[in-house]
């Protein structure tokens, strides 16, 4: 007998708070938990937490707290975001893991981990198939544009040379969170140092959706070269939270190319500055070719949360063990009752 499919979201900032209230809206989700760190979140109500403006009678407790709850709540799966560096979130997927909930997460180096945490891959695949779970990292980069769309977008070609993505977003009506990361309104010289120290990020996942994309199409990457470099104002320009002076930074181009045999074959570029034209746009250079554009833009916080709900039906009937979009069903809106 089916029954609805129970769901802890761990991490309630903007994203975790888009995601869970779009949970909530779903038929045959129930939200069973929410867990953060925040002082001014742990202790109070989902419904509060997040903006519903109505008690929900679920509490939202601490990650000190969370293998209790999860022990206690037994979701089937847990949203989960909180960070993006794997070791950072890898206590807290262990725990997930050992209370027998799948894991589906915002955390981008997830997305394809044994670029950059080969050992922490491993424990997670090994400790997944023992616990019979699954985990997958995704979301919209890596997860979507930079990856899964273009690979998809293959499939119509009997060969292909060459893929050149761009990403380009306005960055002024992005969250507070996002501009301040982007390095808004520092100096160029500020910008890279704190780049460097991993005090502010940009974009993280260059790498991940370049083997990503290789892995679907059955290719072996021989280099991956990223990188991010501040754009500057050269006049005045306002956001809803920065004044940026002409010579201060007002976004980043970033990139990551990889290469086959000496040759690029995946170019990723993002645009992200105050004023941009927002635009994603696909060109495989194969036979056929092919161009895709999106003159709208993908909204990236709430395609974050589609696509991380989205996908449980398909995480669900894959295998256990450590996951990536490669594994799951090609991924729709899924407009059905959410069951298991």
């Amino acid at each position: 007998m089916s029954e609805n499919i129970r769901v802890v979201v761990y991490g309630l900032g903007p994203i975790g708070a888009l995601i869970a209230r779009n949970a909530l809206s779903r038929k045959g989700i129930e939200v069973v938990g929410g867990v953060d760190i925040a002082p001014d979140k742990v202790g109070k109500d989902l419904g509060e937490v997040i903006g519903l403006g109505k008690q929900l009678g679920i509490e939202v407790v601490h990650d000190n707290d969370s293998l209790n709850l999860l022990l206690r709540s037994k979701p089937h799966v847990v949203l989960h975001s909180t960070a993006t560096y794997l070791d950072k979130i890898y206590p807290q997927i262990v725990k997930c893991i050992k209370a027998g909930a799948n894991v589906i997460s915002t955390s981008e180096t997830l997305a394809y981990p044994w670029y950059r945490y080969p050992e922490l891959a491993t424990l997670i695949d090994e400790m997944a198939k023992k616990y019979c779970v699954r985990i997958l990292g995704t979301g919209v980069n890596p997860g979507f544009i930079f990856d899964t769309l273009p690979a998809f977008l293959s499939s119509v070609c009997v060969d292909v040379r060459r893929i050149h993505v761009v990403r380009s977003i306005d960055a002024s009506k992005r969250r507070y969170s996002f501009q301040k990361k982007y390095g808004l309104s520092m100096t160029p010289q500020e910008f890279q140092d704190k780049i460097s120290k991993g005090e502010i990020t940009a974009h993280v996942g260059y790498a991940e959706s370049i083997m990503l994309t290789s892995c679907m199409l059955g290719l072996k990457i021989d280099k991956i070269v990223e990188g991010q470099e501040p754009i500057v104002a050269d006049k005045y320009m306002e956001t809803q939270y920065f004044k940026i002076q002409p010579g201060q930074v007002c976004g980043i181009r970033g990139y990551g190319i990889g290469y086959i045999d000496g040759k690029e074959f995946i170019m990723l570029e993002l645009l992200a500055a105050v004023g941009r034209t927002d635009y994603d746009e696909i060109v495989v250079d194969g036979n056929p070719p092919l161009k895709w554009r999106n003159e709208y833009g993908t909204a990236g916080d709430i395609a974050t949360a589609a696509m991380i709900i989205n996908v449980i039906p398909r995480v669900l009937k894959a295998s256990p063990g450590l996951l990536t979009m490669k594994d799951v069903a090609i991924p729709s809106l899924y407009l059905g009752t959410f069951r298991f």
